[in-house]
């Protein structure tokens, strides 16, 4: 078999073995990620193995480096990322996507012990990204909405048609009107 008919064929595998798992996301056919943990745990993470053409004769491109790991001390990225090569070379030549993250799953305690088990104070970036998602919460306000008293309604409403839009020629100036006071007077000899 080729590397592509054998990337065919574990991209079903995977998708039939984690369909229904929400942990499991596939974003590209080459690209998948798992997330282990739950949302609000510091100690989770999400795992990302992308396929390179020559996929499986040669090792994935595994990466720790999604925006979700910003809480993960770089000591334990390296840590885990280490693992899965080490892991990755015993299956060069094999499918070993759902091999990979199994070995994760069942090595988690020790991949994850140099974690801290808070974010508090875990590093600078983190309270800088809060900040500017604030900044930018504020920018994204509405602006608010003009008050107007009943009357003021009530005139803004007699001006425009039912779709809010002013009638047609609302601007135009009365010709016969504006040219009875500015045009020329005929002169009568008498």
């Amino acid at each position: 078999m080729t590397d592509a008919e054998i990337q065919e064929e574990e991209r079903e595998v995977l998708l039939s073995i984690y369909e229904g798992d929400t942990a499991f996301k596939q974003l590209t056919p080459t690209t998948y990620q798992y997330k282990y943990g739950e949302d609000d745990d510091p100690r989770s993470f999400l795992l990302e193995i992308c396929w390179g053409a020559n996929y499986p004769t040669e090792k994935p491109k595994i990466s720790m480096e999604t925006f979700y790991n910003k809480h993960i001390i770089p000591s334990v990225k390296n840590k885990i990322v280490a693992h899965i090569e080490a892991e990755a070379e015993q299956w060069l030549g094999c499918a070993m996507t759902y091999t990979l993250f199994q070995s994760v799953q069942e090595n988690l305690t020790q991949l994850l012990e140099d974690q801290p088990e808070s974010i508090v104070g875990l590093n600078v970036q983190v309270s800088k990204l809060t900040i500017g998602d604030e900044i930018q919460k504020e920018s994204m306000k509405k602006p608010k909405k003009e008050i107007l008293t009943k009357a003021q309604k009530r005139r803004q409403w007699n001006k425009t048609d039912g779709k809010g839009e002013k009638s047609r020629g609302w601007d135009w100036v009365d010709v016969i009107k504006h040219l009875s006071q500015t045009g020329s007077k005929f002169e009568q000899d008498t």
